[in-house]
């Protein structure tokens, strides 16, 4: 894994977008991104943090990661370690950024008077969300460093079955899915977190991702 200046930028660039694609999805209350589903349902019915909640929930995630790894792949390379528990600083990293940007947007349907409340604006700002949120992740994802925990677990989870990232990405965003339907039916009596952003994002963002690789040669940085 080649490290330079050029792929670090991007990097932080597709972070920045990232991280402002998914706050915008949650602000538009119609649903989160599958895998974020859960935190944003804890978030909503117990008035935590959000971005605080994304934290240890991706602290989780790189915990299973490091299970599958020692234990059932039972990998013995340094770098792959040392990446599962590099994404501990980008998760600090990236939850920091959704905080500042969660300041910045407001919650357009309480917040927000008009055209900006209507569910017509709502829907736009999803479909912003949903460009914003597969652009960033091409972006980071194509510069080869340290992953999302999201993509981590996807991806260290089709090498433990040895099945396609499309098969492991569904799993993982349909555990999601369910937890946060089973918490926020317990706990607050009614759906939380999962909506038709949920369904166009689950739709959406590998499209969109597909587009972005399309358009731009990866190959050079």
């Amino acid at each position: 894994m080649k490290v330079t200046g050029k792929k670090l930028i991007v990097y932080l660039i597709g972070t920045i977008i990232l991280a402002i694609g998914l706050t915008l999805n949650s602000k538009v209350t119609l649903g989160v991104s599958p895998i974020l589903s859960s935190p944003y349902a804890i978030s909503e019915i117990f008035g935590l943090n959000y971005p605080d909640v994304i934290f240890f929930f991706y602290c989780i995630l790189i915990a299973l990661q490091l299970f599958i790894h020692i234990c059932i792949i039972k990998t013995k390379e340094k770098e792959v370690l040392i990446g599962d528990v590099l994404q501990i600083v980008v998760s600090l990293i990236f939850t920091r950024i959704m905080n500042v940007v969660s300041m910045i947007i407001p919650i357009f349907e309480i917040e927000c008077q008009g055209f900006f409340s209507t569910i017509y604006f709502r829907l736009i700002m999803l479909a912003l969300a949903i460009v914003l949120i597969g652009l960033g992740a091409s972006l980071t994802l194509n510069m080869h460093l340290i992953p999302n925990p999201g993509d981590g677990i996807v991806a260290t989870l089709a090498q433990a079955m040895k099945k396609p990232l499309g098969t492991a990405k569904n799993i993982v965003d349909f555990s999601c899915v369910f937890l946060a339907l089973c918490i926020s039916l317990i706990s607050a009596h009614k759906i939380v977190g999962v909506g038709l952003g949920t369904l166009i994002a689950m739709l959406g963002v590998g499209r969109v991702i597909n587009i972005v690789n399309h358009i731009f040669d990866f190959s050079k940085f």
